[in-house]
């Protein structure tokens, strides 16, 4: 059979089994990503049917897919949201590195791999999914929730650090000089700085620009320029998906608006391919020798991530239920793991790194659209229980907490100016 016919038929399978687990997903009312997964294992590599032809383009509509999810998120908040939450959370990024790197560090030296592997596996608890997370708060309408706007704080402060750390384990892994690796990372913080400074002062200049007469002309450029500024940010050591974002950021107007309804649809199928990548690059076999650490790790880390989530929002002024949604929000790991376990798997610095990495993330990444959407109502069952076993005579005190936590939380109800406002 030639060939062109062989790569319909796979990435039309594909994009067809795709959407029957969206709708059975739907169905359910829960996030249909982990379906995509196990769908990528079960095709993937030692799976039940390899997928050949069509690998490539799925290995590209994957990249395509994590850029949209970002830029996505951009186009919901205005460049002084962005510095505003940037200065106002960064002591909640410190707490977030802290508490979600050195977990992994740890287990890197208890299995005795050494301090470079130690710093790898750091990043790999460290970083949660950009791309994940994006699909999740899509997929439980949560992006006008009150809560969101700290969880992308948090996130973009992760994605930021990563223009500090993939140099810095690029040059680890290389065995690299002091003086190589200082001007690798001077020139990723250089452009990182950049690109940031072009969106926030020249956001307005770059939305006139854009056509907004013409949905044609409109999807075109903001899909040309978004893609072509995450490939140079990329090319130059800072994360694509930042470069994206920060496209989203200096949009606004009805720029934005037009913007996200035209490129809704080419997110959520991109965004589904990105998912089902990732299950196509792990290989079964590899996962049971390291599903102990890895499940050890995915325990720890699960807290660490609801406890910086829950605490930033405190701090943020947010009631407690949005409080829990934060932190459950905020547990899944994605795309920036892999690309670091990558990294060191290349390097060849310890061949067990990678496969527990990978089954790290993997149960992570299933997971974590189940605590997103389920932390806060068992936290909620569970201090209703313990408010329920309360003496008799305080009974009237559970009443008024509980008016006041109805009233503090409207941050349920999405915004419906959003978009009008960028």
């Amino acid at each position: 059979m030639h060939s062109s016919a062989v790569f319909l038929i796979e990435f039309g399978a594909i994009i067809l089994g795709l959407g029957l687990l969206g709708r059975f997903a739907g169905r359910f009312q829960f996030s249909p990503i982990p379906l995509y997964l196990l769908a990528g294992l079960a095709f993937g590599e030692g799976g039940l049917l390899p997928l050949g032809t069509s690998e490539g383009f799925v290995a590209i509509g994957a990249e395509i897919g994590v850029i949209l999810l970002l830029l996505m998120l951009g186009l919901e908040y205005t460049a002084t949201d962005l510095v505003s939450n940037l200065k106002t959370q960064y002591p909640a990024g410190l707490v977030d590195a802290a508490l979600n790197a050195v977990p992994g560090a740890a287990m890197a030296l208890l299995l005795g791999w050494g301090p470079v592997a130690a710093v790898v596996l750091a990043g790999v608890t460290w970083i949660s999914s950009s791309g994940v997370i994006a699909k999740v708060l899509g997929d439980l309408g949560r992006l006008g929730n009150r809560e969101t706007p700290v969880i992308l704080s948090i996130l973009v402060l992760e994605d930021l650090s990563m223009a500090v750390y993939l140099p810095i384990v690029t040059a680890l892994l290389a065995g690299a000089g002091l003086a190589a690796g200082s001007a690798t990372l001077a020139i990723a913080l250089g452009v990182a700085g950049l690109v940031l400074v072009v969106a926030v002062r020249y956001g307005r200049h770059i939305s006139r620009f854009v056509s907004r007469d013409d949905p044609e002309k409109l999807l075109l450029v903001v899909l040309g320029l978004t893609l072509l500024v995450a490939g140079v940010a990329q090319q130059l050591q800072v994360s694509a998906a930042v470069g994206a974002f920060l496209v989203g950021i200096a949009l606004s107007g009805e720029v934005a608006e037009g913007a996200h309804g035209l490129l809704s649809p080419l997110r959520d199928l991109f965004a589904a391919v990105f998912f089902v990548f990732f299950g196509l690059h792990t290989d079964p076999a590899s996962i049971p020798p390291v599903l102990v650490p890895a499940l050890a790790l995915a325990l720890v880390t699960t807290g660490t991530k609801i406890a910086t989530g829950y605490w930033a929002a405190k701090r943020a002024g947010i009631s407690a239920k949005g409080r829990w949604r934060a932190g459950g929000t905020l547990v899944a790991r994605g795309e920036f793991s892999i690309v670091i376990a990558g990294l060191a798997v290349t390097s060849g610095i310890e061949p067990r790194l990678g496969p527990l990495a990978t089954a790290y993330v993997l149960i992570l990444v299933i997971v974590g659209p189940l605590t997103a959407r389920y932390t806060e109502p068992v936290a909620t069952w569970v201090t209703g229980r313990s408010r329920g076993s309360a003496p008799a005579e305080a009974g009237a005190e559970p009443e008024a907490d509980a008016e006041s936590e109805s009233t503090q939380d409207r941050d349920l109800v999405p915004s419906p100016d959003t978009g009008a406002e960028k």
